[in-house]
C-alpha cells in the first residue's frame, strides 16, 4: 500500500512538473490569434470582446498554435444574446469549422454541453437542472479538460458533461472562440490560460 501511495505521489509530481501553463491572452491585443470572418474581435479595459458585425454570420478567434491534452480555464460575461462557445482540437476554414464546441450560450440552452460542427450535431448536453449553475450577465468561469478521447466541462465548479469519444480523440487543432450567426452577440471574456503537457 505504501509503495502504491508513493508511486501515486510519483506521477502526479511529474504531470504537474511536465506540465506547462500559459496565459493565450495578453490583456493587450489579439497577438497569438487569428480572426475568421468579418465579426467584431477587440481588446478593451483588458477584456477580450466579441461582437456580432454587420453581417451577422459565424465568426471565430482561433489560437494559431494546436493543442492537444490539456486543461483550458477562462471566464466569460455574456450581454444581451450570448450564443458563442469554446472549441477544442479545431481547424477553420473561411467559417467552417470542423472540430468540437463547448457550449456557452444563455439560459435554457445547454452551457457546457458538447456540439460537434459540421458533423454529428450534439454529442451531449448537460442535465436542465444544471443550468442553474450558469449566471447570466455576470462572469462566470469554464474549465474544460481534455486528455484521450475524453473531454470534461465544468461551469463555476460544477461538473456540467463528461464524454469518451475515439473521433474527439483523433482531433487535432487550435482553441477558438465563436460568435454565432444571427446578430446582436456580444461576450466578454479574460483570464484564459492553458495547462498542458509538452508534445
Amino acid at each position: 500500500m505504501k509503495n502504491l501511495i508513493l508511486f501515486t505521489l510519483a506521477v502526479f509530481f511529474s504531470l504537474s512538473v511536465n506540465a506547462q501553463e500559459k496565459s493565450l491572452f495578453n490583456g493587450k491585443d489579439l497577438t497569438g490569434w487569428t480572426v475568421y470572418g468579418t465579426e467584431k474581435w477587440y481588446v478593451e479595459d483588458g477584456l477580450l470582446i466579441c461582437e456580432s458585425g454587420p453581417d451577422k454570420q459565424y465568426g471565430y478567434l482561433a489560437t494559431n498554435e494546436h493543442y492537444k491534452d490539456f486543461v483550458l480555464t477562462l471566464e466569460f460575461k455574456q450581454e444581451a444574446n450570448g450564443n458563442s462557445g469554446v472549441f477544442i482540437r479545431s481547424t477553420v476554414d473561411g467559417t467552417k469549422v470542423s472540430g468540437w464546441q463547448v457550449e456557452v450560450a444563455p439560459p435554457g440552452h445547454d452551457t457546457g454541453g458538447v456540439y460537434e460542427s459540421y458533423g454529428r450535431g450534439w454529442l451531449i448536453k448537460p442535465d436542465p437542472e444544471k443550468d442553474k449553475a450558469l449566471k447570466m450577465g455576470e462572469w462566470n468561469q469554464m474549465k474544460i479538460r481534455l486528455e484521450g478521447d475524453t473531454l470534461t466541462s465544468w461551469l463555476n465548479g460544477t461538473e456540467m458533461v463528461t464524454i469518451t469519444d475515439e473521433k474527439i480523440g483523433e482531433g487535432e487543432g487550435s482553441v477558438a472562440l465563436q460568435i454565432h450567426d444571427g446578430g446582436g452577440i456580444k461576450v466578454k471574456w479574460r483570464n484564459i490560460k492553458l495547462l498542458h503537457a509538452p508534445q
